[in-house]
C-alpha cells in the first residue's frame, strides 16, 4: 500500500521579480516518470510538481532535476529533488469517490489550505473516521477543453477521496433514476448536501464516481510467453551458388522500345492522312454550293465592280481631302494621291508625295460656267 499524492512546490527567492522558468527531468532521463506531472501558468508564478505514485514504486527514490532559467539575466540553475515513496497501512481505503470542481485549475486545487477546506467538506457530508486524497488530476488530462478566457473560466479539476466507511446517503443521490435522468437531460441534479459546497467548490454531480473496491472484481489479462527472444533453430543458411545461367534483355529491350514506337507510327499515318487527303478544295466546295447561290454571288461581285467603276468616272468636284498639301519645308504644293490610280502600300509616304508631285496636277475649283481642265504632264 502507498500513500498517492505527492505535492512539491518548485520557488525561488526572486527579490527582482525576473521571469523565471523551470524544466523538470528524471536524472539521466529527457522526461518525467509517468505518474509524475508538473505544471507552471507563467514565469512569474511558481512550478507545482504533483503525482500519484502506485505500489511497483515504493522503497524506490525519485530523483528529480529541476532546471531554473532566468529569462531576463539568462542565469540557469540546477537543483536535485529527491522523493522517497513510502508505504503506509492507511491505504488502500475501499471506499473511494472523485468529485470534478468546475470553478478550479489542478494548481489552486494543490494547495494545502484549499485541499484542506475541501476535504473537511467532504468530512461534513461523508463522516468518515479517515479521509484522505487519493489523486489530483487536471480536467485536461482527461480529454477535457481549454476554456475561454473569459469569465475567469477555469480548466476544472478532478479529486479522488477515499475513506473507511460506506458512502453517506447524501453522496447516494445521485445514484436515483431522478438524478440519473435530469443528467441525462444535462440539468443539474437535485442533491440536498450540495449547499454545503457552493461556498467555495462548484461540483458536477453529474460526474461523481462512487467506487467501492471491496466488490470490485479484479481481471487479469494473460499475457502469452514472450520467450527467451532467440529465434528456433532452422539450420545453415545457403546462399544461392554461382554457377547461375546469365539473362539476355536483348529481346525485353526491342520489345520495350518496338511496341511504343509502332502505335505511334500508326497514329502520324492516320493523323496525316485525316489532315492532308480528307481536305475539302474549292473545287470540291464550289460542287456542293448550289447553283442559285454561285448566280447571286457572282452578280453581286459584278455588280459592286461597276459601281467602283462608275464612281471613278464622275465629274464632280473632288473633296477637300484629296485637295494639295503645302509642305511647311519646301514650300511646295504636294498633293495628294488617288489611291486607285496608283500603289503606294509598298512605299513611304513622303517619297511617293515628293516623286509624284509634278505627276498629277488636280483639277482646281473655278467659278460657275467654267470648264474644269485636266492637265496631265
Amino acid at each position: 500500500c502507498t500513500k498517492r499524492r505527492t505535492i512539491s512546490h518548485v520557488t525561488t527567492i526572486n527579490a527582482s521579480n525576473d521571469p523565471i522558468t523551470f524544466s523538470t527531468n528524471l536524472q539521466g532521463f529527457p522526461d518525467r516518470p509517468g505518474w509524475l506531472r508538473y505544471i507552471q501558468r507563467t514565469p512569474v508564478s511558481d512550478g507545482v510538481l504533483y503525482g500519484s505514485p502506485t505500489a511497483e514504486h515504493v522503497g524506490k527514490p525519485t530523483v528529480i532535476e529541476i532546471t531554473a532559467y532566468n529569462r531576463r539575466t539568462f542565469e540557469t540553475a540546477r537543483h536535485n529533488l529527491v522523493i522517497n515513496i513510502m508505504a503506509t497501512e492507511e491505504f488502500p481505503l475501499p471506499y473511494q469517490a472523485e468529485f470534478y470542481i468546475k470553478n478550479m485549475n489542478v494548481e489552486e486545487m494543490l494547495a494545502s489550505e484549499v485541499l484542506g477546506d475541501f476535504l473537511g467538506a467532504v468530512k461534513n457530508v461523508w463522516q468518515p473516521e479517515r479521509l484522505n486524497a487519493i489523486n489530483i488530476t487536471s480536467a485536461l488530462d482527461r480529454g477535457g477543453r481549454v476554456p475561454l478566457p473569459i469569465n475567469n473560466l477555469k480548466e476544472g479539476v478532478y479529486v479522488m477521496v477515499g475513506a473507511d466507511v460506506p458512502f453517506s446517503s447524501c453522496l447516494r443521490e445521485v445514484e436515483s433514476p431522478h438524478n440519473q435522468l435530469r443528467c441525462s437531460q444535462e440539468m443539474e441534479p437535485a442533491i440536498s448536501c450540495d449547499k454545503k459546497f457552493r461556498a467555495q467548490f462548484h461540483i458536477d454531480w453529474c460526474k461523481i464516481s462512487l467506487v467501492d473496491i471491496t466488490k470490485v472484481v479484479p481481471v487479469y489479462v494473460s499475457r502469452p510467453d514472450p520467450g527467451p527472444g532467440i529465434l528456433p533453430e532452422f539450420g545453415e543458411y545457403n546462399p544461392p551458388s554461382e554457377a547461375l545461367k546469365s539473362r539476355d534483355y536483348l529481346s525485353d529491350f526491342v520489345v520495350t522500345l518496338a511496341v511504343p514506337s509502332a502505335v505511334a507510327l500508326v497514329l502520324f499515318v492516320v493523323l496525316g492522312y485525316a489532315m492532308c487527303c480528307r481536305r475539302e478544295g474549292v473545287v470540291k466546295r464550289n460542287m456542293q454550293t448550289p447553283d442559285i447561290q454561285l448566280v447571286q454571288h457572282s452578280s453581286i461581285q459584278k455588280s459592286s465592280k461597276e459601281l467602283r467603276s462608275l464612281s471613278k468616272s464622275r465629274e464632280i468636284s473632288w473633296p477637300l481631302s484629296t485637295l494639295p498639301v503645302f509642305n511647311p519645308v519646301s514650300g511646295e504644293v504636294v498633293p495628294p494621291l488617288h489611291p486607285d490610280s496608283y500603289e503606294t502600300t509598298s512605299m513611304p509616304l513622303m517619297q511617293t508625295q515628293t516623286n509624284l508631285q509634278n505627276q498629277i496636277t488636280i483639277p482646281q475649283q473655278r467659278p460657275s460656267g467654267e470648264s474644269h481642265d485636266h492637265i496631265v504632264s
